[in-house]
């Protein structure tokens, strides 16, 4: 489990508000269970699982198929409720929520990027990219305007009116991570982003995953049987029987979690002059 530091207050719509003195944690699940039937038989790939996660970290969840990773993701970002357990964004429990708020909590504060990209192939990249905006009432000018500047980020600039069946496999994965990020979401969530990649696009990938998380503050997760890529996160976590089992601490986990501190003590002291 993670250390508390002292982070900001953030929104349902992922905004940060005035720096405060907190224990509080961006992500928490507490004793998570989520159990389904296979006829009369219960399989339970979530059972009783806490976990912490500070504003800022990297998180790598390793194990094999089937071990409920995926499952853990869809938990976090209220694609599906648990059978017991609740998940707390910002210390607001996502169980306490109305409908609308649900909606704005997946739409605004998770970006959520799978291992297939489920793009429309007869849409080009800027349309995929700017869905959500359209979904959320944005002008389709403003929209893609604003999609094209992802797409831009995100190495595509050129291939931005490219129908999506188009494009390479890593091209897509890319217009992926642009639409997860579009409405500029707090969290993002990647579910084996680069499970259907080779190597050389994998690589790439995750450094695109390692500069975006950097460049937009992001809290990320990532669900991933790449051992090697998961080690360069802050934290390794195993999920296997149900359980989380806490991993290595990582280089980089060392480094970011300083970086981390001393920008929310300098927010802090800034505040208070």
């Amino acid at each position: 489990m993670a250390s508390r530091h002292t982070s900001t207050d953030t929104a349902l719509d992922g905004s940060t508000g005035q720096a405060v003195e907190t224990l509080q944690p961006i992500l928490r699940a507490e004793n998570l269970r989520k159990t389904f039937y296979s006829g009369s038989h219960p399989i339970t790939p979530v059972d009783g699982i806490d976990l912490e996660i500070e504003r800022g970290e990297m998180i790598a969840i390793v194990g094999p198929s089937g071990a409920g990773k995926s499952t853990l993701l869809h938990l976090v970002a209220a694609l599906d409720t648990p059978t017991s357990g609740e998940v707390y964004f910002a210390g607001n429990s996502l169980a306490s929520l109305a409908e609308a708020e649900l909606a704005k909590y997946r739409n605004r504060s998770v970006g959520f990027v799978w291992q297939r990209h489920h793009l429309l192939p007869d849409f080009t990249a800027a349309e995929n990219v700017a869905m959500p905006l359209l979904m959320e009432g944005k002008a389709p000018g403003e929209a893609l305007r604003t999609a094209e500047g992802w797409l831009e980020q995100v190495g595509l600039a050129s291939r931005a009116r490219q129908n999506a069946g188009a494009l390479s496999g890593g091209e897509q994965q890319r217009v992926a991570i642009a639409r997860a990020l579009v409405n500029e979401p707090a969290i993002l969530l990647a579910d084996e982003p680069t499970g259907d990649l080779d190597e050389r696009s994998a690589e790439e990938i995750f450094e695109l995953f390692e500069r975006l998380h950097r460049s937009h503050h992001l809290t990320s997760i990532l669900a991933t049987h790449n051992l090697a890529l998961a080690r360069r996160a802050d934290r390794v976590l195993s999920l296997q029987r149900g359980k989380l089992t806490p991993g290595i601490e990582t280089p980089a986990r060392a480094a970011a979690g300083a970086a981390r501190l001393a920008d929310a003590e300098s927010n802090i002291l800034e505040d208070r002059r």
